[in-house]
C-alpha cells in the first residue's frame, strides 16, 4: 500500500496554499489525498484541487479512529487548533494503529498555529535569546521543556508541542513540529488569503489612527542584529515549500529528523520590527488610513485601543505585535529546502501586503 495523506486546515492561510500548490509540487508517487472539511462548500472546494473530502470529529476518540485507520491514513499534515493537545492525541493513536495494521512507518506533521508558532521560541515564552538559536541543534526538546512563560496562552502552546512529541515517540509515531514565524504574501488557496501578523499591525493602527511600536523602552538582548527586537519571516510560497520538502522525503522512504529532532523553522532570516512598522505606516498614509507615517511608542490608552481592535487585552498586545525571537532556520537545508525569497523583500513587499489586507479587511 502506498502513502495516504491527510490534511487539515485546508481553507486556512497555510494550508489552502499547500493544498493549492499540491498538484504542481512534483511529489513522489502517493495512493491518495484527503483533506478534512466541514461543509458542502469545503468539500467541492477540496475536490477541485484533487483531495478527497473527508469529514469527521477531531475531536472524538471513535470518529477520529474510524476516519484515519478506516481509511489507512498514514501521514497526517495537522494545522488547526495547536493550542490543545486533545486532536493531535487522537490522531497519533489513531496513527500507531494503522502502523500495526500496515506495517508502514505513519507520520504526524504539527503546524504550530496562529497565537503561537515562533512565539514559543521567542522572549515571550522564556526561550534563549542572548543567541540564535537553531532549528536542528541538539537539545533543543530540552530548551524547549524547560520554557516558562508569563503568558498561559504561550504555555499551553509550549505543553502541546510537548505533548505531541511525547505521545508520538511512545507510540512509534514520528513527528515533526513545524514552526511558521511571520508569513506573508497572498495565499493561494479558496479560503483565507492573508496572513496574521502583518494584518495585527494594520489593524492596531487603524484603530488608533497610526503605527506605534510596543517595543520602545522594553529591553532587549543584544544580537548580532544589534540591540532591535527582530523575528524572522518568510513568504507563504517559501514556507509551502518547506512542507513539501519534507513530505517528499517522507514519500520517498527516507528518514528526515523527527520527535526531539524535528523541528523545523521556514525562514531566510529576520527583520527588525521597527523596519516592518516602518513600511506598512508608509503604506497605509499612502492609501490615506493614517495621516503620519512616523511610528511612535504606544501610549496606555494606545495599547488599550490597539487590544481592542486585535481582540485581546492590551497586555497581549505585545504578544501579537513585537518581541525578540532568535530561532534560526538550518534544519531545512537538510532536506533540500531552498526558499526564494530573502528576508528583506518582506520590507519591499509591505505595500502589496498592506493593499492586500486592506481589501480583505473590507469584506
Amino acid at each position: 500500500m502506498s502513502h495516504r495523506i491527510l490534511l487539515t486546515g485546508a481553507s486556512g492561510y497555510l494550508g489552502g496554499t499547500l493544498l493549492a500548490r499540491w498538484k504542481t509540487a512534483d511529489l513522489p508517487p502517493h495512493e491518495k489525498l484527503y483533506a478534512l472539511v466541514r461543509t458542502d462548500d469545503q468539500g467541492k472546494a477540496v475536490k477541485s484541487y484533487g483531495a478527497e473530502p473527508l469529514s469527521f470529529n477531531v475531536k472524538d476518540e471513535a470518529s477520529t479512529r474510524e476516519a484515519i485507520v478506516g481509511n489507512k491514513i498514514n501521514v497526517v499534515f495537522f494545522l488547526i487548533d495547536a493550542m490543545k493537545s486533545d486532536s493531535q492525541v487522537l490522531l497519533i493513536k489513531a496513527l500507531a494503529e494503522v502502523k500495526k495494521l500496515t506495517g508502514l512507518e505513519v507520520h504526524f506533521l504539527h503546524v504550530l498555529g496562529k497565537t503561537s508558532g515562533a512565539k514559543i521560541f521567542s522572549s515571550h515564552a522564556g526561550a534563549p535569546t542572548d543567541r540564535q538559536l537553531f532549528d536542528d541543534e541538539p537539545g533543543l526538546y530540552d530548551v524547549q521543556k524547560s520554557q516558562r512563560s508569563d503568558i498561559p496562552l504561550l504555555q499551553s502552546a509550549i505543553v502541546t508541542n510537548n505533548t505531541v512529541i511525547e505521545q508520538a515517540e511512545s507510540l512509534g509515531v514520528r513527528s515533526y513540529i513545524f514552526v511558521p514565524c511571520i508569513v506573508y504574501g497572498k495565499g493561494e488557496g479558496f479560503g483565507n488569503p492573508i496572513s496574521i501578523q502583518t494584518v495585527a499591525i494594520v489593524k492596531a493602527a487603524k484603530a488608533v489612527g497610526r503605527v506605534c511600536s510596543v517595543d520602545f523602552g522594553r529591553p532587549v538582548t543584544a544580537t548580532d542584529d544589534g540591540a532591535q527586537q527582530t523575528w524572522p519571516v518568510c513568504h507563504v510560497l517559501d514556507n509551502t515549500k518547506l512542507y513539501l520538502a519534507l513530505l517528499r522525503q517522507i514519500l520517498s522512504d527516507k528518514s528526515p529528523g523527527c520527535g526531539k529532532n524535528g523541528y523545523y523553522l521556514a525562514s531566510p532570516g529576520s527583520v527588525a520590527w521597527e523596519d516592518l512598522y516602518a513600511g506598512i505606516a508608509k503604506a497605509l498614509a499612502k492609501r490615506g488610513v493614517i495621516s503620519d507615517v512616523s511610528v511612535e511608542p504606544a501610549s496606555d490608552k494606545a495599547m488599550t485601543d490597539m487590544g481592542e481592535a486585535l481582540g485581546c487585552p492590551k497586555e497581549l498586545v505585545p504578544l501579537q505585535l513585537g518581541g525578540l525571537c532568535t530561532f534560526t532556520a538550518r534544519h531545512g537545508e537538510k532536506v533540500g529546502w531552498q526558499p526564494e525569497y530573502p528576508p528583506s523583500h518582506i520590507l519591499d513587499a509591505a505595500d502589496d501586503e498592506t493593499a492586500l489586507i486592506l481589501e480583505h479587511l473590507k469584506k
